[in-house]
Formats: structure tokens, sequence, C-alpha cells
């Protein structure tokens, strides 16, 4: 085993935040005598397990696990890091659930599976979920994750939801909306690029089109989705029905010219050059960190609103703006699914947060907005009781 190398002092502040992980499991009620061991243990717990025994729908009442999301993963593609393994992925795991807590107030358990097989995800995830009220999905690489989510949508009846694909596509579409606001521009007349078809690219592309953006060109490393190309996977394949009507052939350069809006989820450097064919007023989001595709700088010159998926640039497309209020309002609601509509709804309600704010640089809340969470999950809520 390699011996590490001692840490950079620069860098000691981060892993003191991380000493001895970010979680900890806490009791609800105090055990201080015999009176209440035998309350919260045995003999007192066998009464409440007898009863749920017979009435099962009684679980929410008497059990902390119906408002615990798990967050698993199995590693494959963690952050900007690639595939790098169960055990180097829970610090991650272990900040997202620190995020469910603290923006929701739901319980949440980080989990990171050591397969990489579909159907052993699957079979592992399917046997642990009576423990839980909801399955938050992270960081699998494509195109297993969504073989891994519609399956696991089918044969569990709680929410499950993806979140590097659902959550990005819900902020995106929130600040495209506001975006689309201050510009004048209608979803049905944007010519809108995404370079990037991964999990996210891809879902965001579909809740755009479903939005009524009609106009989408996406691009994956070899160039523009289209009919012409004879690489492409099942997945990208079903793109041609609804992308690139226009059969438009090449690469970035020529899919940007005269483009109103700009997605990037890739990684990479667009020339300036090609960003200045776009058409006037543009929109700009490039949302790879730490490098975005087109450096905000640049960006300004040609786009009237700007975005990246940066902390220290305005407007920061996070999913953390998303994912705790969509799975509290599924959870409140007792929703045994995350439907469309509902994700289309939390789109909508997190963009009018600030409809009345609207700038170039602020279109999107802040993740400490505290109407952000509210918004989101009564929207989610509603839609799944309106249903």
């Amino acid at each position: 085993m390699t011996t590490p190398p001692p840490i950079d002092a620069a860098l000691q502040p981060i892993y003191d935040a991380h000493d001895g992980g970010k979680l900890s499991i806490g009791s609800k009620r105090p055990i201080r005598d015999a009176a209440d061991l035998s309350l919260v243990y045995t003999p007192g717990v066998a009464e409440v397990s007898r009863r749920l025994a017979e009435y099962p729908s009684e679980a929410p009442k008497y059990l902390s696990s119906p408002r615990t999301v798990a967050v698993i993963t199995d590693g494959t593609a963690v952050l900007g890091l690639g595939d790098i393994g169960p055990v180097a992925s829970l610090p991650v795991m272990e900040g997202k659930s620190c995020l469910f807590t603290e923006f929701s107030g739901l319980a949440s358990f980080p989990i990171a599976l050591d397969t990489t097989d579909v159907d052993e995800f699957v079979e592992t995830v399917v046997r642990m979920a009576p423990s839980f009220g909801a399955i938050n999905l992270e960081d699998i690489s494509a195109p297993r994750c969504f073989e891994i989510e519609d399956r696991l949508r089918e044969r569990l009846d709680i929410p499950v939801m993806h979140d590097d694909q659902h959550g990005t596509a819900i902020v995106v579409t929130a600040a495209m909306r506001n975006a689309r606001r201050l510009t004048g521009r209608e979803d049905g007349s944007l010519k809108v690029v995404i370079s990037g078809a991964g999990a996210a690219g891809i879902a965001c592309a579909k809740m755009l089109y479903a939005h009524g953006v009609a106009d989408i060109l996406m691009l994956d490393s070899r160039g523009i989705i289209g009919d012409e190309r004879d690489d492409l996977t099942p997945v990208k394949s079903e793109l041609l029905g609804w992308t690139n009507r226009s059969g438009i052939v090449g690469g970035i350069a020529e899919a940007l010219r005269d483009a109103d809006v700009f997605v990037g989820l890739s990684g990479g450097t667009i020339a300036e050059e090609v960003v200045a064919t776009m058409a006037p007023e543009a929109i700009i989001f490039g949302l790879s960190n730490p490098t975005p595709e087109i450096h905000p700088e640049v960006a300004a010159r040609y786009a009237s609103v700007v975005a990246t998926g940066r902390s220290d640039f305005p407007n920061q497309i996070n999913n953390v703006l998303a994912f705790p209020g969509v799975f509290l309002g599924a959870l409140d609601a007792g929703a045994t699914t995350i439907t469309e509509e509902m994700k289309l709804a939390a789109a909508d309600a997190l963009s009018d947060v600030i409809v009345d704010e609207l700038r170039p640089d602020l279109i999107i809340p802040s993740p400490f907005d505290p109407r952000v969470v509210p918004a989101v999950s009564d929207a989610v809520r509603q839609a799944w009781l309106n249903r």
C-alpha cells in the first residue's frame, strides 16, 4: 500500500472539514433509564412492529425511513474525476447527504455499491429499498445510468431520480426561462445548441423540448448528432426523432452559427471566433467545471446573459437548487414516483422565485435564498396531487 504524501498546507482546511466524515446518526429519543429503554427498544418496540406487520400503511407515522433519502452511486462518473470507484466517491455522497439535510430537512444516507454491473446494481437497490423513502442516484456513468433509473422506477413504489440528469435539467430549464424573459424571446423561437450528449445533456434537451423549445442541436465528442452518423448508441439514436431537424452536419463551428443559446456540458474550449457567429444578444451557459467551455469574459462580449457552473461567477447553475425541494415535495405528497410534470413544475417554480428581480447577472436564485425549497417542494407536491 502506497504511503500517502503530506497534505499541502493550503489544502488543509478542506481536509479538516472532512476529518472523521461529515455525517452522524443521532437519536431523536433520549434513553436515560430502564423505562426509556423499554419504550425505544424491547419490549415496547415489538408492539409497533406487530402493528406495522398488520398495517404497513402506518410506516410513515412510526418510522424515520419514509423520510430518509438514499444517495446511491457506483463511483463511475464522480464530478469531473471520472471513474474513481466507490470508496473515493463517498466524500461526494456524504456531501450530498449533508445538502439534503441542510436544505430540505430530510434525513439522508450515502451508499456506494462495489459493482458496475447493471443487474447487480438494480437488484441491490431493490433489496435495500424498504429502508428508505426515496432514492437519489448519483454519479453513475452513461449510458448505464439511463437503464438503472428506468428499471428502478419500474420496480419501486418510491421516488427515484438520477440527479445528474434531472436536477441539472430542472435548473437549466429554470434559468433558461428567465434568460428568455430578459432577452424577449419565446421558447418556440429559440435555436439551442447543447454540447455534451451524456446524462445531463440529454436530460436538459428533453426538458427544454417539453417546455416548447423545438429547434435543438446536440453534439458529442465526434460532432453534431445527425442522421448521417453510423456510430450512435441507441440512446443517441433516439434523439434523431426530435433534434437536428434541419440536418446540420459538422462540429461546434457549424452548430453555433446563428444559434440563440449555447449549453455546455462537455468540457473543452470553444474559440472566440466561433462564439462570435452566434445570434445577437445570445444566451451562453458554459457549465463545465472548473473550466467553462466559453470563459465568462469571452461570453460577455457576445451574449446578453451568461451562466456557469462555478460559484465565483454570477448565475451559477447548481443542482442544490432543485433536488432538496423535489424530494421534499414528492415525499410530502406521498408520491410513488417522480413524473415529468413534477420536474417541469419544479423548473417553473424555481424560475418564478426571482421573476420580479431579473437582471442579466440574476437569472437564477441563490441556493441560500429561503424561498427556493418551499417554492419547489410545493410545486412538486401540487403536481403530484393534481395528476
